[in-house]
């Protein structure tokens, strides 16, 4: 089975905010068996534009990175973060050889 990957652009506009976010997003990743493979450090833009932050979680298969997001605790984790955030995500399947 591919695995599954969050990807994400996010400015954070209250970086003391997002903490709360950050900490409240622990239990739904760890309940859906999420890895950090990206978590904000520096980047390079090459092409195009993104976000100053970008995160990319790996998920043991893409329906568990589907029910994470729609999970009641990502949701709640969520509401604390769209008011002092912005950004886009996508959830992916990942290729498997």
């Amino acid at each position: 089975m591919a695995k599954a990957y969050w990807v994400a652009h996010v400015d954070v506009d209250d970086p003391n905010a997002y903490e709360r976010y950050k900490a409240a997003n622990a239990l739904p990743f760890k309940t859906f068996g999420a890895r950090f493979i990206v978590r904000g450090g520096p980047q390079d833009i090459r092409e195009g534009t993104t976000r100053a932050r970008t995160v990319v979680l790996e998920f043991p298969s893409y329906e568990a990175a589907v029910a994470c997001y729609e999970s009641e605790a990502y949701q709640s984790a969520k509401a604390l973060r769209d008011p002092i955030s912005t950004g886009d995500l996508v959830i992916v399947e990942g290729y498997e050889a």
